[in-house]
């Protein structure tokens, strides 16, 4: 029975990385890339699902860019890009792409889960863009320690900025995130330009905190090995920005050495 069992879980670990992978003893999973190949993923400001086609083209137009075509969806994906919510993509169709089969996401296939080619163009979805020159803020970062910015920093961040940071660092490690400097556009509820950090992989779980004003907010230490940075500004309003700093630590030495360990 043992042996049939270790069989079984030989078998599910072998599933499991062909959709993760180990580079430079760090685990990357391949759900949370935010551009791959020129192709990347955009919601509106107010929300996932609230775009019309029209509106969908304007977001790629004011970035560079265009919409992605079925060819450049599919050839993103071939590399890793897995995104779990159906966007506008050219010629009016609506789809994801799934590099992981999943109950939740993807019925269960994988490949281009294609909605086709919608009739009513006042749908509202995200929207997937191509733009290989484009600069986005943001990424996935697996780096040590790193320096994270506002755009254009130490310029003031321009309006309507959507940014995602993905940390990933080694498996048994966790993160502390440090506000160095911290100016975004007060709100009472921070309603309008704020940055939200995520102890997940995604900004989905692990709401840690969202922040606004031109205090420091004090540090924040994930509970594993990875966190989420969310950056959002509004049309109007804008602040000097931010610098932050992770820092990449060994959460066995942490535990024994707690009261010192970052002094």
């Amino acid at each position: 029975m043992r042996f049939f069992a270790l069989l079984w879980t030989l078998g599910f670990l072998l599933n499991e990385a062909r959709a993760w992978s180990y580079k430079n003893g760090i685990f990357h999973n391949s759900i949370w890339l935010e551009q791959a190949a020129g192709v990347y993923h955009r919601e509106s400001r107010k929300g996932r699902y609230q775009l019309t086609y029209t509106e969908a083209k304007a977001v790629c137009k004011y970035e560079g860019g265009k919409l992605a075509t079925y060819e450049q969806l599919e050839a993103a994906r071939q590399i890793g890009f897995h995104v779990c919510a159906a966007g506008w993509f050219d010629d009016g169709h609506v789809g994801y792409p799934i590099v992981k089969a999943g109950a939740n996401c993807g019925f269960g296939k994988v490949g281009i889960v294609d909605y086709g080619r919608r009739l009513n163009k006042s749908e509202r979805w995200d929207v997937y863009c191509y733009n290989p020159n484009s600069k986005e803020c943001g990424g996935v970062l697996t780096d040590q320690q790193k320096i994270i910015q506002s755009p254009g920093f130490p310029e003031e961040y321009q309006d309507e900025q959507i940014c995602y940071w993905h940390i990933r660092v080694r498996l048994g490690q966790r993160i502390r995130l440090r506000f160095l400097e911290f100016d975004v556009e007060d709100d009472t509820a921070c309603l309008a330009d704020y940055l939200e950090v995520y102890d997940s992989y995604d900004d989905v779980a692990g709401f840690a905190g969202r922040f606004c004003a031109d205090y420091l907010p004090d540090d924040i230490i994930s509970t594993g090995n990875v966190m989420t940075l969310k950056f959002l500004s509004d049309a109007s309003v804008t602040a000097g920005g931010f610098q932050l700093q992770y820092l990449a630590f060994n959460a066995s030495f942490f535990s024994q050495n707690r009261t010192d360990y970052f002094h």
